[in-house]
């Protein structure tokens, strides 16, 4: 989504939300609520009660009256605290937050935490993230102030101690709450929702983008990014491999382009860790030899999956299927975020550019490199 305006003020300091903006919370969310849940006979759907932004006494109440649970809502956080507490190591970092937030630290881009989280929460959270714990200026909890999200309340207060003046500072958010709240304290607002099913709910941000990998600096007037080499952005290199599955049946019949695809199951927790977008790398194919390959993870809009894949599709032509042989693949950079598109036609000229991006770029030796991986050389 552009921008809604075409002239943006110069923006000088960033506001970061923390949880699934920064910090993968959700999972570990879904793992304790689920465990929580089961001891009252209650299943745990995601998707049937929104929690997002909201801070940890909006959520217990939430669910004490969704579920109908018979305890009162300070039961319940007594309960879940130290079980919450107990998984904060395991929380993994976003894709592209490391980057962006080294990125503005090395360029003196001053920078402020605010997080409906209580403070001791986000303390907890980010120390087990030498590369997040030192680099804000500013911290700030949902319990420090009077009125959480979305009240501009805490996003006022960062800009205070930030001493910046609010139209200066840009937030970057996940939640709707959270975008409400920095809208309302009159500052820029990026949006980068957790949830794809409510992409649509963020008209009221400035800008929206799929993953931390497209926050453009340079678009707010902040310090432009180096580290882009022929339209590719290189990411820390992902191995993966299984036997070739059968797939939608759409590649090669509407799309002319034969996709390599494995089984999503197997790679549930890897895939969920993925921003959706196109990456390419290499591709072992056994007793066949190493190809370039271009692959899509997500839900692919134009067709409009119900679930997260990946589509691998090696830059070679086949004479014949290669249908449970073994594929080994090397991700070891990202080119573009997922998009829908208007035709079948725009869709697979897409396709087709994304092929020739990494067609060029895999030759170059930074990527080069990675076709002697043992990984993928014990195969081929």
């Amino acid at each position: 989504m552009a921008m809604t305006n075409s002239l943006k003020k110069s923006i000088s300091h960033v506001i970061f939300d923390l949880d699934d903006t920064l910090l993968k919370t959700d999972d570990i969310v879904n793992k304790v609520l689920k465990v929580y849940l089961n001891k009252y006979g209650k299943e745990w759907n995601s998707k049937g009660l929104q929690i997002v932004g909201k801070t940890p006494l909006e959520a217990a109440a939430s669910l004490v009256d969704h579920y109908e649970l018979q305890c009162s809502t300070q039961d319940l956080l007594s309960e879940i605290t130290p079980m919450f507490s107990c998984q904060w190591h395991n929380i993994k970092a976003l894709p592209g937050a490391y980057r962006l937030i080294k990125h503005f630290v090395s360029c003196d881009v001053p920078m402020a935490l605010a997080s409906n989280s209580p403070r001791s929460d986000i303390e907890s959270k980010i120390s087990y993230h030498k590369e997040l714990k030192d680099s804000f200026s500013v911290i700030i909890g949902g319990d420090e102030v009077k009125n959480a999200k979305p009240s501009p309340e805490i996003f006022l207060e960062a800009a205070k101690r930030l001493n910046s003046d609010p139209s200066r500072c840009l937030v970057v958010e996940d939640s709707i709450p959270g975008v409400i709240s920095g809208k309302a304290a009159g500052m820029q607002v990026l949006a980068v929702p957790s949830h794809r099913e409510k992409v649509e709910l963020f008209g009221s941000a400035d800008e929206v983008i799929n993953s931390l990998f497209d926050f453009d600096p340079e678009r707010w007037g902040l310090p432009s990014f180096s580290d882009w080499i022929e339209k590719t952005l290189p990411t820390k290199p992902w191995f993966i491999g299984g036997p070739v599955i059968k797939g939608f049946g759409r590649g090669s019949k509407l799309l002319g382009i034969p996709t390599a695809n494995l089984a999503v199951d197997k790679f549930s927790d890897e895939i969920s860790e993925m921003s959706s977008g196109v990456y390419f790398g290499w591709a072992s194919l056994s007793n066949k030899g190493i190809y370039k390959m271009v692959m899509s993870v997500g839900w692919n809009p134009y067709f409009d999956n119900t679930e997260k894949t990946m589509e691998p599709w090696l830059l070679h032509e086949f004479k014949e299927d290669f249908y449970g042989d073994e594929l080994r693949l090397a991700v070891i950079g990202y080119i573009r975020p997922e998009a829908n598109f208007p035709t079948l036609e725009s869709l697979i000229a897409r396709i087709r550019e994304d092929g020739r991006i990494a067609e060029k770029a895999l030759d170059l030796p930074l990527y080069a490199t990675y076709k002697e991986e043992e990984f993928l050389n014990s195969l081929a």
